[in-house]
């Protein structure tokens, strides 16, 4: 190689070498891609992205998107009762982040036993208080706005449940959906369950009871006075550990005066069977 040509090339391989390395998109536009990529996932990527046990431990996610998915772009109130964390402290708060990517126009509101304000800022505020107390409930629901979603992962003891519900359904509007989680510690005694299945007093009594409540017009019990709930629930979802349940108005009319004591079938009627006088 010719000699000139010789020092051009090293000249070239220098400034090659010397050339400034791209820069880093600025963070600006880091924010905005991050922001564009969370608001593309389902709710099942955003709990694993986060770190939440809603997906994993559990399966509630795919529930949960098949009956909010309709308010993800809307301006609500979410109350979550129980953020969690207690072990790892100050990484606490994964559901709550969870939300705030699936729901980015919505107040996320968290209530704990313990102190998290550290997650308070932008979509995210924090109460500290006991999930039966109706006063930090009627705070929460003066300052934020009464919740349209409501997730119960709290304590997950039934007289706790029970206590809550009895507190925040009435508070809620039409519309609103209320889901309660773990309810599996129904059947745990350690948890304040009971192995009986059927036993009074545990989380799944109280969703047996809203069942028959949907039915409520149909009951032939003389003299039969209709509960807020029978007239405030129009819908309850049950799925593996997890209730979904719909409020609204649940008062369509029944033809139980004119069809209730008329027996249709194949078979004879089991009611005059029973009342045969046996010699």
């Amino acid at each position: 190689m010719p000699l000139r040509d010789s020092v051009a090339h090293v000249g070239r391989r220098a400034a090659k070498r010397l050339r400034p390395a791209p820069r880093p998109a600025p963070a600006a536009d880091q924010k905005v891609e991050r922001r564009e990529r969370l608001m593309s996932l389902d709710l099942t990527e955003l709990a694993v992205e986060f770190g939440t046990d809603k997906w994993g431990v559990h399966r509630y996610t795919p529930h949960y998107e098949r009956h909010l998915q309709h308010l993800r772009g809307e301006k609500f109130t979410l109350l979550e009762v129980g953020i969690g964390g207690y072990a790892r402290k100050r990484r606490s708060g994964a559901s709550l982040r969870m939300w705030r990517w699936f729901f980015p126009r919505a107040r996320i509101v968290g209530l704990d036993i313990e102190d998290k304000s550290f997650l308070d800022g932008g979509h995210i505020t924090t109460y500290l208080g006991d999930q039966t107390d109706p006063v930090i409930l009627q705070r929460i629901v003066e300052e934020q706005g009464a919740p349209l979603v409501v997730i119960d992962d709290g304590s997950h003891i039934p007289e706790h449940v029970r206590a809550t519900f009895a507190i925040l359904f009435p508070l809620l509007p039409d519309g609103a959906i209320y889901c309660i989680e773990d309810i599996q510690t129904s059947y745990w005694p350690a948890w304040g369950g009971a192995v009986d299945p059927k036993a009074p007093g545990t989380s799944m009594d109280l969703v047996k009871d809203l069942v028959d409540g949907l039915n409520f017009e149909e009951f032939l019990v003389e003299g039969y006075e209709p509960s807020y709930t029978d007239r405030r629930v129009r819908a309850v979802h049950c799925y593996h550990n997890l209730v979904v349940i719909e409020k609204g108005d649940n008062v369509e009319g029944s033809n139980r005066d004119t069809a209730a004591r008329t027996f249709h079938g194949s078979n004879d009627d089991p009611a005059q069977e029973n009342s045969v006088e046996t010699t």
